[in-house]
């Protein structure tokens, strides 16, 4: 028994950004449960918006990132939220979650340099979220 505490506390301290990416977690289904399913991407977007101000939780929206080698700008990331200058928060209205969606994230947090990416989907009968892990920063 106290072998099995001493593991799930270690889980928990393990877990990045515990406190804020429950909140945010919670702010997804809020969301989800008052909307409901079938909206546009961009509507759920706007309600996460108001709901992390309602929150007082920081966060930025439409944040752009460059895309550079050797000094030029080769390309460019728009993330849909960074929150507390530590999570990204990609928002997506489809039923499942598909390789590029994860792979996207993942870039995100790559230029970035951020540890932890947050993936929603708000789909026809719920939200989802997958917890997606830089491992190299």
């Amino acid at each position: 028994m106290l072998m099995q505490d001493s593991a799930t506390t270690k889980n928990k301290i393990d877990l990045v950004y515990p406190e804020l990416s429950y909140k945010i977690v919670g702010i997804l289904y809020d969301v989800f449960n008052e909307l409901g399913s079938g909206h546009k991407e961009n509507y759920y977007q706007k309600a996460i918006a108001t709901a992390l101000l309602k929150s007082n939780i920081g966060f930025k929206e439409q944040v752009y990132f460059p895309i550079t080698f050797k000094d030029t700008n080769v390309g460019k990331y728009f993330l849909d939220f960074l929150i507390d200058e530590k999570i990204v928060l990609e928002i997506k209205a489809n039923d499942r979650f598909s390789k590029k969606n994860i792979s996207q994230i993942y870039s995100y947090l790559k230029v970035s340099n951020l540890k932890l990416g947050l993936l929603a989907n708000f789909s026809g009968s719920d939200v989802k979220f997958k917890r997606i892990l830089n491992i190299c920063s």
